[in-house]
């Protein structure tokens, strides 16, 4: 694993519990198919009350529309 100052240098995926390296492509491969697998009510996605109206209403659209989700919540209760 390369780690410059600390930080990661390079994708990781995770093969049989391991953490290992892998190229940009495998690593987006296994996070689009990780969101497949938890689509519906699996899914919960938080926005923030700083945001702009436009930039919350896309974030319950991606929500509902793209994973299926009414698991939506900000902090901008008062």
């Amino acid at each position: 694993m390369s780690r410059r100052y600390g930080r990661l240098t390079e994708p990781l995926v995770r093969k049989d519990g391991e953490l290992r390296p892998a190229s940009w492509g495998e690593a987006l491969d296994a996070a689009a198919a990780g969101f497949d697998r938890h689509r519906g009510d699996a899914f919960g996605m938080f926005s923030c009350s700083k945001a702009s109206n436009e930039v919350n209403f896309l974030a319950q659209k991606f929500a509902r529309s793209v994973m299926g989700s009414n698991n939506i919540d900000s902090c901008n209760r008062t």
